[in-house]
């Protein structure tokens, strides 16, 4: 047990270095990526800064098998180089058996990446959505929600927001049926209800047929002054492609929410692939880590006098990088519906871990 700890925390060690140093290249990154694109609108190095701390999490989430790879090389070069992977076979402990430290601490790792980063980058995430509207002065956002009572969407200007509830909509989401509108003023004063039979999105406009408008405000009577309309157009900055953009951001969706908003979108009639697909992949994580340290141990688990380090630890970087490529490749099958999503989510990870593990045991002689 005490060589088990002894491994764990120089695995933790090697971790944590390289997290960092990867945290602050994306934030250098990612801060001159805010100076270009919040460009001329004078905002301050605080507010900056804030935008790409919200933006950092996301990131360090899509790189962590590259940090999980590059932690288990760190850590059995460096074991071998001191020769402590030689010591600890001379004392009867396998190579095989030396990874158990390694392989726990990284499947805890994937556990939390599941269990609370998951959820961390979904608020920062939209978080980081709000404030970039809010930052480009127009005021403009625009929001989407699907729930058992029909379609909600939220779209603004500069000229006020207005919230539109739907009980019903076409096959994507361009014609809505029952529709009512509220709109508001900059200060959030309602201004005006609209209910309309059917909405239908051309352009850059909804289109509103059989639609009845009351005007609201201090000294309106909404029913005397309210008016009919065969058909009338609404200015819109939604498209089709936004909404079934934004229903597909599932990143944006905690993992404890996921399954809910799932059962939602059923409800509403969409498909819900791309989600489930997200999901299973989400699961599957802590295992796809495992891998990556498995693959990084099968490469660097040799003494240095053996010569042929460098490239050895080229080539489980490279592999570690094809085996994410193949998970990425058929996370995108999936959701095409081109594989099944249970194959499509936990394939890759099995196969990653199947092939180190086979590469391992033929290294090792038990």
């Amino acid at each position: 047990m005490i060589l088990d700890r002894y491994f764990a925390r120089r695995f933790l060690q090697a971790f944590g270095v390289i997290a960092g140093i990867f945290f602050a290249l994306i934030m250098l990154i990612d801060l001159i990526e805010q100076l270009r694109r919040f460009e001329g609108l004078n905002l301050g190095f605080g507010k900056l800064l804030h935008l790409s701390l919200l933006n950092a999490p996301s990131a360090m989430s899509q790189i962590l098998p590259l940090i999980m790879i590059l932690s288990a090389v760190v850590l059995f070069v460096g074991l071998a180089r001191s020769s402590e992977l030689v010591v600890s076979r001379a004392i009867g402990r396998s190579g095989i058996r030396s990874l158990a430290a390694p392989v726990t601490v990284a499947l805890v790792i994937g556990l939390l990446a599941v269990a609370l980063l998951n959820p961390i980058v979904a608020a920062t995430s939209n978080r980081y959505a709000q404030l970039s509207d809010q930052f480009r002065g127009s005021g403009a956002s625009s929001v989407l929600s699907v729930s058992g009572e029909g379609l909600w969407l939220r779209q603004g200007s500069p000229r006020g927001q207005s919230v539109i509830h739907a009980d019903g909509h076409g096959p994507d989401a361009s014609t809505l049926y029952g529709v009512t509108i509220l709109s508001y003023s900059p200060d959030s004063v309602p201004v005006r209800r609209i209910i309309a039979d059917s909405a239908k999105l051309e352009d850059d406009s909804w289109v509103l047929s059989d639609a009845k408008v009351w005007p609201l405000g201090a000294g309106i009577n909404p029913e005397a002054e309210s008016s009919t309309h065969a058909s009338m157009r609404i200015a819109t900055t939604l498209t089709r492609t936004r909404i079934l953009e934004t229903l597909g951001q599932v990143e944006r969706v905690s993992i404890y929410n996921l399954p809910s908003t799932i059962r939602q979108l059923d409800e509403a009639g969409f498909s819900t692939r791309r989600q489930r697909v997200w999901y299973q992949v989400a699961l599957a994580r802590p295992l796809f880590l495992v891998a990556m340290v498995l693959v990084g141990a099968a490469f660097t688990m040799r003494h240095t006098r053996f010569g042929g380090t460098g490239v050895a630890v080229l080539t489980a970087i490279l592999l570690g990088f094809a085996l994410y490529f193949v998970r990425n490749f058929a996370q995108i099958l999936g959701e095409n519906g081109q594989l099944p999503i249970t194959l499509s989510a936990w394939a890759p990870p099995f196969a990653a871990l199947f092939l180190s593990l086979g590469l391992l045991l033929h290294a090792e002689d038990g």
